[in-house]
């Protein structure tokens, strides 16, 4: 499944390690490291303006002007969605008998 993070980016859920909100960047140190050395290694896309928080995933990193609970409610979406069950078949199945 792919969540729609804002920007016109979107990304594959089973890629997300970590939503981090925006302000807390700049207290840890190590958040400061990894987003500079991500950003010289030119894997951080999205707008830093406006920007609400931070999207850790496998290859990049990205910002988004969506907040932590809006991009957590998304991707929760996500998880309720792919756990119903797949009637698709079923219902293929008494169409074509009804015809």
């Amino acid at each position: 499944m792919f969540i729609h993070i804002g920007n016109d980016n979107v990304i594959r859920s089973s890629d997300v390690i970590a939503i981090i909100d925006y302000q807390l960047i700049s207290s840890s140190t190590i958040m400061e490291e990894l987003m500079t050395e991500s950003l010289q290694a030119k894997k951080v896309a999205g707008p830093t303006e406006d920007a609400k928080s931070v999207m850790i995933t496998k290859e990049m990193i990205y910002y988004s002007t969506l907040s932590v609970s809006t991009l957590k409610k998304r991707s929760s979406m996500i998880s309720t969605i792919s756990k119903l069950d797949d009637f698709s078949d079923e219902i293929k199945e008494s169409d074509t008998e009804e015809a």
